[in-house]
């Protein structure tokens, strides 16, 4: 646990949140409206004495206190979807509408990509983009559990994806994923700073590549479940001085139920945007959920 120490003098609370890394989550799933509604699948699971709480911040949001929920039928089904609660927030803040173009540049397994499809009640098109073969299986099998019809899904490096315009962009970027320890431990035993940095120029290529292909007054979501600056608001940064000329800004992002703290506007040496704060950090702590950097960024 010693390389969490380099993050000591961000994060508030700092024995609490070192604390909670012991502590394992609850599984958390997502209701899928495209395969059922919200009053009649927590009918359905009352009806069956499963131990599951709505989220207070979010309405499709579900705390299940069972024991292997991926392999309960409603999961089967495509009713719910196991997905971690702080994974939720990358789509609404996107806030995909029908009938647009989105892409999510890193698909896999889909838990986004299927929550954005519902948002859009299957009207539009999404266009999942996931490079690696091995991993475009679960993408596919997701999509069609959960039944999200307007997926289109390609095998692109997101940094070269083809010339196209979309409304939306989501870069769930590829990351160390500190922020993933409460699910199982030694994520953050593997961490280094070079490793971050080694990650930062592919994080870079992607978010580039996302402003290249949004329209005029689109929008892009940055996200990670990692803590390191490196991986964070230096590729944010990055992003921005890049789009300098075409004015992109970040957008505060606020989810209303939940507590974020803000992105930094320094580390060690590097001073980012004044705008930087306007990005959310998630501590494991103040939510008890897992870790997570989102930005939110409007392209003009």
């Amino acid at each position: 646990m010693d390389f969490l120490d380099r993050y000591r003098d961000i994060v508030p609370d700092w024995e609490a949140f070192r604390a909670v890394q012991f502590r394992p989550l609850i599984s958390t799933a997502r209701i899928n409206t495209l395969k059922i509604g919200r009053d009649v699948l927590l009918e359905r699971l009352a009806e069956q004495g499963l131990d599951c709480r709505p989220f207070q911040w979010y309405p499709l949001g579900l705390k299940l206190d069972v024991e292997s929920p991926g392999k309960l039928l409603e999961t089967l089904l495509g009713f719910i979807h196991i997905q971690e609660e702080l994974s939720m927030v990358p789509p609404l803040l996107l806030d995909p509408q029908p009938g647009e173009r989105i892409l999510d540049l890193c698909a896999s397994p889909g838990s986004k990509t299927t929550q954005i499809s519902a948002m859009m009640e299957n009207r539009g098109l999404v266009i999942a983009n996931e490079p690696s073969l091995a991993r475009v299986a679960a993408l596919r099998s997701n999509c069609e559990r959960l039944g999200a019809m307007n997926v289109a899904i390609t095998r692109y490096d997101g940094r070269n994806f083809p010339r196209g315009l979309f409304h939306r962009v989501l870069v769930d970027a590829p990351c160390s994923a500190e922020g993933r320890e409460r699910r199982g431990a030694g994520v953050i035993a593997r961490g280094s700073c070079q490793r971050s940095l080694d990650l930062q120029a592919l994080q870079i290529g992607l978010l580039k590549s996302a402003l290249r292909l949004t329209v005029p007054g689109g929008v892009v979501v940055y996200s990670t479940c990692t803590y390191s600056p490196e991986e964070n608001e230096m590729v944010v940064q990055a992003a921005l001085d890049a789009e300098e000329s075409s004015g992109a800004h970040l957008e505060k992002v606020k989810t209303p139920g939940l507590r974020e703290c803000p992105g930094l506007e320094e580390w060690k040496a590097t001073i980012f945007s004044p705008q930087m704060r306007f990005a959310a950090r998630y501590y494991p702590h103040i939510n008890d959920t897992g870790g997570f950097f989102v930005a939110k960024i409007v392209k003009s």
